[in-house]
């Protein structure tokens, strides 16, 4: 019977290392799975925050559209794009900015002052930059062409505005 008992604890001993083996395994596939997955996720999340940003400027910029009236400048040290449009007699100036991580509008009167935090928040980004581009050939239109890039991704935006807008 001794022999028995000892076969016994033999066959216990390895089923239970192989099972624990096997446990180990799974444990294994399921977190490089869960890192993947978060990996995936993550670069989604970018591709899709910087896709937003970028339609949203766009629609702007398509949607105010008149000559004069898209441009850029600084808004409190920072490169921003300008809307500017009038509304009876009284002008006013939506102003898109990067600020604190944030993709920024403000709409207010054109003569007023506000600050950075002032603006809504509509998409978290990591950088946010508005640059004019010289091209002869849209130079020769009267037209400028803006560069707008949101973290790797750059738009490049003809509006029918020459240089300028409200000053």
């Amino acid at each position: 019977m001794n022999k028995i008992t000892g076969k016994r604890n033999i066959d216990t001993v390895f089923v239970l290392i192989v099972f624990s083996i096997f446990a180990f395994s799974v444990l294994m596939v399921l977190m490089l799975g869960a890192g993947v997955y978060r990996n995936i996720n993550d670069v989604s999340r970018e591709s899709e925050q910087e896709h937003t940003a970028l339609s949203y400027i766009w629609t702007k910029v398509k949607n105010f559209d008149t000559t004069g009236a898209v441009h850029v400048g600084d808004f409190h040290d920072s490169p921003a794009l300008f809307i500017d449009e009038k509304i009876g007699e009284t002008y006013y100036r939506t102003s898109i900015y990067f600020h604190n991580g944030w993709l920024m509008e403000l709409y207010s009167e054109a003569t007023l002052v506000f600050s950075p935090s002032d603006g809504d928040r509509i998409v978290q980004v990591e950088s946010l930059s508005f640059q004019s581009v010289e091209n002869s050939v849209i130079s020769s239109l009267g037209n400028e062409l803006i560069e707008v890039s949101v973290n790797d991704r750059t738009l490049l935006l003809s509006p029918r505005s020459e240089r300028g807008g409200l000053n």
